[in-house]
């Protein structure tokens, strides 16, 4: 039976679209690849997650590749891609839902330190019973140990738990430990239907 529902953050509680945030800056679309690709696909960008690289020590590896007109512009994506948070549609609903029908809900992200200073911001932080952040623990998902690791610190059992991701080598990651998983393509209706399917208590299916 499922007791505990675990999500991702970025574009399951929050959207994390490299292209709204650069939708901010007056930069053309080719601007936009090299952003893309030297600020949000870089080895830097893993490793802030991984918690072994901060945004000072990320900048001075990243902003030297770029021309003189972006680096500006990557310094501040760097500094402050979360403003503004956009909230996934309907998501909210349905944490409230699984909250008044007694469900645990955890978070478990692949997130940098900066994690710290925004959660708080993020509307669905208040409906948390226990969060694990990369950073904080220098794992990644998917390897197993991060979900181990979580299973430990808050006392779950695997079988117990339903864990959601919207990349599908996370889900697998939780699924090799012994939990559920689904894939979440920013379709709450899709997302409630899926965990209706695994015995959760859900209504205003669609």
């Amino acid at each position: 039976m499922i007791k505990n529902i675990v999500f991702d953050m970025g574009n399951v509680l929050i959207r994390f679209d490299p292209e709204l945030f650069l939708s901010r800056y007056p930069v053309s679309e080719k601007e936009k690849e090299i952003l893309r690709n030297r600020v949000f696909r870089t080895v830097e960008w893993a490793m802030m997650d991984r918690g072994v690289l901060d945004e000072v020590q990320a900048k001075k590896h990243i902003l030297p590749e770029l021309p003189d007109r972006l680096q500006s512009i990557a310094c501040d994506l760097i500094d402050r891609w979360e403003e503004p948070l956009v909230p996934v549609d309907g998501m909210m609903d349905l944490l409230r839902e699984l909250k008044k029908n007694q469900y645990k809900l955890y978070l478990l992200s692949n997130a940098g330190l900066r994690y710290h200073t925004y959660w708080k911001n993020v509307e669905a932080s208040q409906l948390m019973d226990g969060t694990m952040i990369s950073a904080d623990v220098k794992l990644l998902k998917p390897d197993p140990q991060i979900y181990e690791l979580l299973l430990k610190e808050f006392a779950l059992k695997p079988e117990e738990c339903v864990f959601i991701d919207d990349t599908s080598i996370n889900v697998e990651g939780a699924v090799y430990m012994h939990m559920e998983g689904i894939v979440f393509n920013l379709d709450v209706n899709e997302l409630r239907q899926k965990l209706s399917a695994l015995g959760v208590k859900i209504s205003h299916l669609e």
